[in-house]
């Protein structure tokens, strides 16, 4: 799960060097990122489906091996095109990767401990953003840009060893694979999100634009449609009757958006507008990268006592005033300490959402439906990400950006303006999250209930 997040940012100090490198385009910087989110967030829960018929463990292990194969398939990339299609195979191997790390580990231990567990699992996924634009920046800086896909192999190869030995092979309910279902929904998405990327070049009145966008839309509310009467939906339409479930998702939907379209900004505005070094620019992040590393694990901890609803809505306020505290900062004349303070409180924000986030979808959850709940917050989330870094490059590209140090200020403040203004919403919404304590799965029935046809994991010899 960690290096599937590592790839969610490990490029973005990489942008400008591929530029350079390969002559790209503003419009293909975007697609070597949303590549992998689009990809991720359309095959996730046919990935959780396909697990609960085959094998958790199972479809697990086959993500890895496809992530990895992908990762030396991007390093080996000579053109843009080359490198955004390694990038959407790396997409799919995660969307195996990220729902089903959560679903094995909630399967794996005592329903006291999960919040604590949970806690543990968001601190390695803000480990996997923190260090993402460092190991990036630093690889790329002392060897080539090819090396960030490279470091991917060996830690696929071990964790593949390590998951075979160490974990359980559940399965769920063994249903008919919904193909139509994940047809329209990745195209659906596919859809909108390029209309949104050519909005800007192509002119949003232009037919190519327009066609995408209601084609998009169409395509995603026949998705809808369908998984209303589906026998076997890629996504149960029946669990947002949840309240925690449904406010959850579209908070982290919301915190994707505004986050890391956010960070997909600010990172190239060190480097092109202050002239920091990929590794420079890492380094000057961390204070950000960093905190949730720290604070995510603490706030799963104290989120069975404080509650989610609490420490969700100060995390998402946090964030939203520290991207307003930045946008006004966004100057080639501003010194670096002056970023630090925002880049902490952004950093604590994000903690404070990671873990309190997870426990908030499966709170109520039957141990049966993990997987897909966890399959169903994932999607929603990198389709955040996708829709937040195509929108906030729109607005880049609309106010008048350019990656040259003086347009790139005038379209970086209106982006992360509104990467701000989404999160300050999403902390309005998080309000509507049930008060109180909430650990996943209390309920007398999800309390005893197994996780079906488990086959124990082998035991290493003491």
């Amino acid at each position: 799960m960690f290096m599937a997040t590592l790839d969610n940012l490990v490029m973005t100090n990489a942008l400008p060097v591929l530029h350079s490198e390969f002559g790209a385009s503003v419009e293909e910087l975007q697609w070597f990122m949303n590549a992998y989110t689009l990809a991720f967030a359309s095959t996730i829960l046919m990935a959780v489906a396909l697990g609960d018929r085959f094998g958790r463990r199972t479809v697990f292990i086959i993500g890895i091996v496809v992530f990895t194969l992908s990762s030396a398939l991007a390093a080996l990339a000579t053109d843009p095109s080359q490198l955004i299609a390694a990038r959407a195979a790396q997409g799919f191997g995660a969307a195996a990767i990220m729902p089903l790390s959560l679903t094995l580990l909630a399967g794996s231990v005592p329903i006291a401990r999960r919040p604590l567990a949970i806690g543990i699992w968001g601190g390695v996924s803000g480990l996997g953003v923190a260090v993402g634009p460092l190991i990036g920046g630093a690889i790329i800086e002392g060897w080539a840009w090819q090396a960030i896909f490279w470091v991917n192999v060996p830690i696929g190869v071990a964790s593949i060893a390590l998951a075979l030995l160490a974990l359980p092979n559940s399965f769920g309910a063994r249903l008919r694979a919904d193909l139509l279902g994940l047809v329209l929904s990745g195209a659906g998405l596919l859809g909108l999100v390029y209309g949104i990327v050519r909005g800007n070049d192509a002119g949003w009145s232009s037919l190519e634009v327009l066609a995408s966008l209601v084609a998009g839309g169409v395509l995603l509310l026949a998705f809808i449609a369908w998984e209303s009467r589906a026998s076997a939906p890629l996504l149960p339409l029946r669990l947002f009757r949840d309240r925690s479930f449904s406010v959850a998702n579209v908070v982290g939907f919301g915190f994707s958006f505004g986050a890391f379209g956010s960070i997909f900004i600010l990172i190239q505005f060190l480097q092109v507008v202050q002239g920091a070094t990929p590794l420079e620019a890492a380094l000057q992040t961390s204070p950000w990268t960093l905190a949730p590393m720290i604070v995510a694990p603490l706030a799963g901890a104290f989120a069975g006592r404080i509650g989610t609803r609490a420490l969700i809505v100060a995390g998402l306020a946090a964030l939203s005033g520290a991207l307003f505290w930045l946008a006004q900062l966004l100057d080639a004349a501003t010194e670096f300490s002056t970023f630090v303070a925002p880049f902490i409180l952004a950093g604590v924000g994000m903690g404070l959402v990671f873990a309190p986030s997870a426990t908030a979808v499966l709170a109520t959850m039957k141990p049966n439906d993990h997987a897909k709940a966890s399959g169903t917050n994932s999607m929603l989330r990198e389709v955040g990400v996708a829709l937040g870094i195509a929108v906030s490059t729109a607005v880049f590209t609309g106010a008048g950006g350019a990656l040259t140090p003086v347009d790139y200020v005038i379209g970086a403040q209106p982006a992360v303006i509104v990467g701000a203004a989404v999160l300050l919403v999403s902390a309005l919404v998080a309000l509507l999250l049930p008060a109180g304590r909430a650990v996943p799965s209390i309920s007398p029935d999800a309390a005893t209930a197994p996780i079906l046809d488990e086959e124990p994991a082998p035991r290493l010899a003491h």
